[in-house]
């Protein structure tokens, strides 16, 4: 208290009204060293050492011999992988395209509509509900889609059978011509709740006044979702199809609590791919290297999608002055 009080005397006597003591500048880059150390030990490291491996031929024992290139020539002429990264292609569409667009015309109705006709509660519930497989572990869920798709007895079969369509009673996860459209409907299930929240919540700043504006010229609930709703969020589109790109092309768990990458490799995905590489066949160079290359990609579209988003939040700064 003395201490605080004699500084504002001395500011006084300078001219200057007393401020905040004056924290040491390098007192808060402590506060940043754990969160970087923790950065470098889980992600850095670890992404150094697998790449040093991808750069030899090793079966998991022994001493690593060094090959060079060798991995990634094979990689680029493996059509095994390249099948797996078209795959990968497919849940990006199952888990960014198709759940950001559903979310966006969701997030709009509950957001315009729903909260106004029946409640902000209601809404709530209703958004609670869709974000609910978002918290459900993987492998729970996967089960329990496994028993739904079951061929004998599942409950998806047997709905069918019972509205009089047995005659589309399929093999889901086993026939090779759809699982991989199995798959994607289950993980557009799993992955629409986030994309909704996340628009619900940029709705939020939106201004209520250009909706009652635009509602008093005659504008209807689409024209109004077309002209306000998809200019105003705009930042939040960025961030939710990069997130869930790149959610996509590393997507594991739900590959293999399903389908284990079958049946005949139709479902497989890079990393699945990359795991079965590296543990089953004991291949762990080129399994470190196809890693690495999926690890590059996703980095460069985190990057490409940061910067989409920056030049939006650019130009809806630049659109308010």
């Amino acid at each position: 208290m003395t201490v605080t009080v004699e500084r504002g005397a001395r500011a006084a006597r300078r001219g200057r009204p007393p401020g905040p003591p004056r924290r040491p500048r390098d007192t808060y880059a402590l506060f940043l060293l754990p969160g970087v150390l923790a950065f470098l030990a889980v992600v850095v490291v670890p992404f150094l050492m697998n790449t040093g491996v991808s750069f030899t031929d090793w079966q998991g024992v022994g001493g690593p011999k060094w090959s060079g290139l060798a991995n990634y020539r094979r990689l680029f002429d493996d059509a095994e992988f390249w099948a797996s990264f078209r795959h990968s292609l497919f849940m990006v569409v199952a888990m960014a395209a198709i759940p950001t667009a559903l979310g966006l015309v969701l997030a709009a109705a509950l957001f315009d509509y729903v909260a106004k006709h029946f409640g902000s509660r209601v809404a709530a519930i209703l958004r609670a509900c869709f974000y609910l497989p978002q918290v459900l572990p993987v492998a729970v869920a996967g089960i329990v889609w496994s028993w739904i798709l079951a061929p004998d007895n599942g409950s998806l079969n047997e709905l069918l059978k019972a509205v009089g369509l047995g005659g589309w009673r399929q093999d889901w996860l086993g026939d090779p011509g759809i699982a991989l459209y199995s798959v994607m409907g289950v993980l557009v299930w799993v992955q629409l709740g986030f994309p909704l929240v996340v628009f619900m919540a940029g709705l939020q700043r939106v201004d209520p006044q250009l909706y009652e504006a635009a509602e008093l010229d005659g504008a209807g609930w689409w024209r109004r979702f077309r002209h306000i709703t998809l200019p105003q969020i705009r930042p939040e589109i960025y961030v939710v199809l990069t997130w869930c790109t790149i959610a996509a092309l590393k997507v594991f768990g739900a590959v293999y609590v399903l389908t284990k990458g079958g049946p005949g490799g139709a479902t497989d995905v890079p990393s699945y791919f990359s795991f079965t590489t590296f543990f089953e066949k004991t291949q762990v160079g080129y399994g470190s290297a196809i890693s690495t290359v999926l690890t590059v990609i996703i980095l460069v579209l985190a990057l490409a999608g940061l910067r989409f988003q920056t030049r939006a939040e650019d130009a809806e700064e630049g659109a308010r002055r």
